[in-house]
């Protein structure tokens, strides 16, 4: 009964929070599907000058021989840097992932790929008629790969795509509300 009453105050502080916030956007990266992965994000105003956005991902694609599944999340924090307040306008946001795979390659050998990593990208988000959003960002960052091999050798599986650094990308479009 406890565990209820504190989810029902959680869920109640959450919604009040939520309803004195000036801006919140819901949104997807449209470049994800074209490396079939779904990558959406949820972005709250902090204040005039900055938010704080997390992201999730989710993929089922086939990289040379191995098919990868699994999922990460990326929090953001973002600095606007222009005159319009936050979540609109030009900005600068450090960010964190961490993304959990599981691997399967044409021999069967299977593996779990667990990821930690962080960057830096700038973007600029644009509102239209104060509820549809476009963005977009790019920027470096740093992956660090452990490989856990369950069956098979660790030479079975290309990570080198996912292990060191990256560039992260994308052009979203959202709702703001």
């Amino acid at each position: 009964m406890k565990n209820k009453i504190a989810l029902i105050s959680f869920i109640l502080l959450l919604s009040v929070s939520f309803a004195k916030a000036q801006k919140t956007v819901v949104k997807a990266n449209m470049l994800s599907p074209l490396v079939r992965t779904g990558s959406f994000f949820v972005e709250h105003q902090l204040n005039d000058n900055s938010s704080l956005q997390l992201g999730l991902l989710y993929t089922g694609k086939t990289w040379d021989d191995t098919q990868i599944r699994g999922w990460g999340v990326t929090p953001e924090y973002r600095f606007y840097l222009s005159d319009s307040p936050a979540p609109e306008g030009f900005f600068v946001a450090p960010y964190a992932r961490y993304l959990h795979f599981n691997l399967e390659n044409d021999a069967n050998d299977e593996a779990k790929m667990n990821g930690l990593g962080a960057g830096l990208i700038i973007g600029q988000q644009y509102i239209f008629k104060e509820r549809v959003s476009f963005e977009w960002f790019f920027g470096p960052g740093y992956t660090n790969i452990d490989l856990d091999v369950e069956s098979g050798v660790e030479d079975d599986f290309d990570t080198g795509s996912w292990d060191g650094f990256t560039l992260r990308a994308g052009i979203t479009l959202g709702i703001a509300f």
